[in-house]
């Protein structure tokens, strides 16, 4: 049997999976946990996996234990943050239909990062910081519906959004930069740090506020997987299919941009593993979006787990933003994919 169906309850929730695709999630999920537990142990000092595994259970020595209550929240920062960011991108290319959507690329990520240097310019503490993370989620969403309106013409064109979304991005880093030079020294500092995008400093506070997030959008993208299938075949036969293109597509973009807003709050602009993750998916699980977003959330996981745990041991004892190193992979695939759609 080539497809399986899963069924949430007797409600209308049905989605046709590959197996392929479910092997797939079974397996980036063990490898997720795998790398979680080689990361957690890579530092100073070398804590063996299963020792993570016990500690993690309460069972683990207790000098174990206690390095682990530093290590562990990065690390569970970076698999939350990198499938946000991932899951974003994923919902982008699906309702543009454009392999080169990312929210990083054309400006949402920008937006939820100028949103959020606001925030901690113009509030200077007065605010709890909890809040950081509704303000960052509101200037992706802004951003991305001035976005999407702007590249409307008699249809969006793939070209037209990512030359109007770079603009964007430009635009909306120059607005961070303004804010930044512009504001007294210690509170440019607090956001120029937030701002480069490094898990560093990560506590279980922000796992937690980012978890919360997690938990509301990815059950919601995972209710719209039937809708973001029609819009990649197109506006005529999404309205063919009796959609509501406009509100779907809003819902889509808006949910999209919610998960970049909320990741950045807690990381800072780390950019391409929204452009990277999907076409991964895409490769290993096939075209189905109810498959390419849980795949497409662990590679995210994956990616931004490997490059923090690079960036905080491979030039130790100085701490390397992580985006350094996504963008370092990111940026030569952003142009392969701009080189081989050059005539779409």
């Amino acid at each position: 049997m080539k497809h399986k169906t899963l069924t949430i309850r007797t409600k209308t929730f049905s989605y046709l999976l590959e197996r392929r695709a479910i092997v797939w999630i079974a397996a980036l999920f063990l490898a997720t946990i795998a790398a979680a537990c080689v990361s957690a142990g890579i530092g100073s000092l070398w804590i063996h996996p299963l020792e993570v595994l016990r500690s993690v259970f309460g069972a683990g020595e207790e000098m174990s234990e206690t390095i682990l209550s530093f290590r562990l929240p990065r690390v569970a920062m970076s698999i939350l943050a990198g499938s946000c960011l991932a899951a974003s991108g994923a919902l982008l290319q699906s309702v543009t239909r454009n392999p080169l959507a990312s929210p990083d690329i054309i400006g949402v990520t920008g937006g939820a990062s100028a949103a959020g240097v606001a925030f901690l310019v113009i509030t200077a503490g007065a605010l709890s910081i909890s809040w950081l993370s509704v303000a960052a989620i509101a200037g992706a969403a802004v951003t991305a519906l001035l976005l999407y309106a702007l590249s409307w013409k008699g249809g969006l064109s793939p070209l037209r959004l990512v030359l109007i979304g770079i603009a964007m991005q430009t635009a909306m880093s120059s607005i961070s930069s303004l804010l930044i030079v512009t504001s007294p020294h210690y509170l440019a500092t607090q956001a120029f740090t937030w701002l480069t995008g490094s898990v560093y400093g990560s506590s279980w506070d922000n796992v937690l506020t980012l978890l919360l997030w997690a938990l509301v959008l990815f059950p919601l993208s995972w209710g719209l997987a039937r809708k973001a299938n029609i819009h990649e075949l197109g506006e005529d036969v999404a309205t063919g299919a009796g959609g509501r293109v406009t509100r779907e597509r809003t819902a889509l973009i808006l949910v999209s941009a919610a998960f970049a807003g909320a990741a950045v709050s807690q990381v800072g602009a780390i950019g391409f593993i929204g452009l990277i993750a999907p076409h991964m998916a895409r490769r290993l699980s096939g075209p189905s979006f109810g498959a390419v977003l849980p795949v497409s959330a662990l590679i995210g996981a994956i990616v931004l787990l490997i490059s923090d745990t690079i960036a905080r041991t491979a030039f130790a004892p100085n701490d390397i933003p992580a985006g350094v190193f996504t963008a370092a992979v990111g940026a030569p695939f952003f142009i392969y994919m701009l080189v081989k759609h050059r005539n779409a």
